[in-house]
């Protein structure tokens, strides 16, 4: 007599018959101990070891997976000058290259009187905190003032504390991207406090590292001899002290790596459903 992990392992016939478990006579035990052993020993995916269905051995998730319900990114920046806006396209870009996931541009709220507003012409829609809570994973681009994220983006991140109370976007990852006019004015400084922000939503950071061609550990220099904004925390660049500066070939691509990075990131955590366990086992 074969064991109910045994008979278990045994798939259904592809012509919809009966399973060959079901063909010899034997029983499956209906206690929840037999079912959890069956399907552990069924499948290798995490999320799979709570079903009691040994149909199948792949991911529940991942199953569901598909052009109804794919990975949703949203890149959602603050519009000034325009520089952010060029990163986040090419993001944009990034994201789009990996198969299975959606992206879509967002500008926050913009809360200052139309007098005091620096110029833009960005078309971009205007998220808000109902749309916020659709996304699987989301990148945040701001330019720095005093060396933190301009008010403007903090005052759209204010608005989320429900979201922040009820965990919506608790384990979801998270990546960054900023502006700054020079070199000393907060390329740094904006991206670790905006770490904050994130920890209060329960997001999980993605940052891109080093990338292989900075060659930043060249004695000679390499690429730091050219004028490049970011760091390990999030693409960057520089404007200018008039605003007039725009993003180099380098930044550009830069961000290219960073949304393609996360968005993969992304599809992988949602397609084990990672987020939800840990919302429904930690939360």
């Amino acid at each position: 007599m074969q064991t109910t992990a045994e008979s278990s392992r045994k798939r259904p016939r592809e012509d919809g018959g009966s399973s060959s478990m079901a063909a010899e006579g034997q029983e499956v035990s209906s206690s929840s101990a037999s079912v959890d052993e069956a399907a552990s020993s069924s499948s290798s995916c995490p999320a799979a070891a709570k079903e009691a269905s040994s149909s199948s051995s792949s991911c529940p998730a991942a199953a569901q997976e598909g052009p109804s319900n794919p990975v949703r990114v949203f890149i959602v920046f603050y519009p000034m000058h325009g520089q952010v806006e060029r990163l986040a396209r090419r993001i944009l870009d990034g994201v789009h290259s990996v198969q299975g996931v959606e992206a879509k541009l967002w500008a926050v709220p913009e809360p200052l009187a139309a007098e005091l507003r620096a110029p833009t012409e960005s078309d971009v829609s205007t998220i808000t905190a109902d749309e916020f809570l659709k996304a699987d994973c989301v990148l945040f681009g701001f330019p720095a003032r005093f060396g933190m994220m301009a008010s403007q983006f903090k005052a759209f991140l204010e608005t989320t504390e429900l979201i922040a109370k009820e965990t919506y976007l608790a384990t979801k990852p998270a990546g960054i991207f900023y502006s700054s006019n020079t070199p000393g004015s907060g390329q740094e400084t904006a991206a670790l406090t905006a770490v904050t922000q994130l920890a209060h939503l329960g997001m999980i950071l993605v940052p891109i590292g080093y990338p292989s061609d900075m060659n930043v550990f060249q004695p000679q220099g390499g690429h730091l001899m050219e004028v490049k904004g970011g760091s390990p925390y999030g693409t960057g660049t520089y404007t200018g002290v008039d605003g007039s500066k725009q993003p180099t070939p380098r930044e550009l691509d830069s961000a290219f790596r960073q949304g393609r990075n996360t968005a993969k990131i992304a599809k992988q955590l949602k397609d084990c459903g990672f987020s939800q366990r840990c919302m429904e086992d930690i939360w």
